[in-house]
């Protein structure tokens, strides 16, 4: 009986400039969302009333697409565009509340409430960076595999 020689499956799209270019894109937008998500979340804990749980749900789920995403796993990218859409929205409508608690008469946050409005707004081009590289990483076929055999020596052709 013929032994079957071990095939190597190769990932040719992955080791591309421009592949590794919007990985790298997407991770760094990710972990900046969360910086700024964090920043808002901590230093307006005092005074956030229902979004507390929305925004430890958003960083953490940001967290596991980033981890997902430094694996070359391309499904949470589409994902990662969707909630970044929201965010978008949730920021837009929360920056002139942030704004509006900077007069007299409200209680201040741990970090002062013009601060918040700026790290807020920064959120949103943020996010919008992330939809566009999110989804141009999409079309880049991450998950195209191609099997050769040991002693072939030739690169792949990717698909």
């Amino acid at each position: 009986m013929e032994e079957q020689p071990n095939v190597i499956i190769e990932h040719p799209n992955r080791a591309k400039a421009s592949s590794k270019a919007a990985k790298g894109a997407v991770l760094v937008l990710l972990i900046a969302s969360v910086v700024l998500m964090a920043i808002v979340t901590i230093g307006g804990w005092s005074v956030l009333e229902s979004a507390k749980a929305i925004q430890i749900a958003y960083i953490l789920i940001y967290v596991v697409i980033a981890i997902f995403v430094a694996q070359w796993n391309r499904g949470v990218l589409p994902i990662a565009a969707a909630l970044a859409i929201i965010l978008v929205i949730f920021a837009a409508v929360a920056i002139p509340g942030w704004v509006d608690r900077d007069a007299t008469g409200f209680e201040q946050p741990a970090l002062d409430s013009g601060v918040l409005a700026i790290v807020t707004a920064l959120i949103i081009p943020v996010q919008i960076l992330l939809i566009a590289f999110a989804m141009r990483a999409f079309n880049q076929a991450w998950n195209v595999e191609v099997e050769r055999m040991p002693d072939s020596h030739s690169a792949p052709q990717p698909a």
